[in-house]
């Protein structure tokens, strides 16, 4: 009997509850039992760039892995210092800009407009009205959305690149 070991192992660091649901939602989708790749999603608990950093960088003190990412918005806290302490933390920034939301919304085509709250209230009707589940990303951003849209949306072709497709 052999013993099955991941060949790459991944830690992607999200925000906040947001974007920990959809990260969840994009494991479901191409992580399979057996593929050779293992990943680690947690949630930084929002409160800035910089904090998502400093917090993904405790993560990775004690715990070894092959690629270590961080999906954060660009509206708080990010700035050269947050962006020169990923580097030297060797973090890969996913950044969502503005916002997540407003990346989502582009994804569909719809329009963005408005700050942080406003996005969040468009974008509800798109995950249930709960976007903290990751099942409620399913109907709107399946596969076909997302591999679509990496053309449009760098984050979401460098997020797919480090899920292997």
């Amino acid at each position: 009997m052999a013993i099955w070991k991941a060949q790459r192992t991944l830690l992607i660091v999200g925000e906040g509850r947001h974007e920990e649901a959809f990260l969840n939602h994009l494991k479901s989708l191409y992580v399979t039992r057996g593929c050779g790749l293992s990943v680690n999603i947690k949630n930084a608990h929002g409160k800035g760039a910089l904090h998502v950093i400093d917090w993904t960088a405790k993560q990775i003190a004690n715990a070894d892995y092959d690629v270590v990412a961080a999906l954060l918005d660009t509206d708080t806290d990010w700035n050269v210092k947050t962006e020169k302490l990923a580097k030297t933390k060797k973090i890969q920034v996913l950044k969502s800009e503005p916002c997540l939301e407003a990346m989502m919304l582009r994804l569909i085509g719809e329009s963005v407009t408005g700050d942080a709250n406003a996005l969040k209230r468009q974008f509800a009707q798109f995950v249930n009205n709960d976007a903290t589940k990751h099942d409620h990303y399913a109907l709107h951003f399946g596969s076909a959305c997302l591999l679509a849209g990496r053309t449009k949306e760098p984050t979401i072709d460098t997020l797919l690149k480090l899920f292997g497709r």
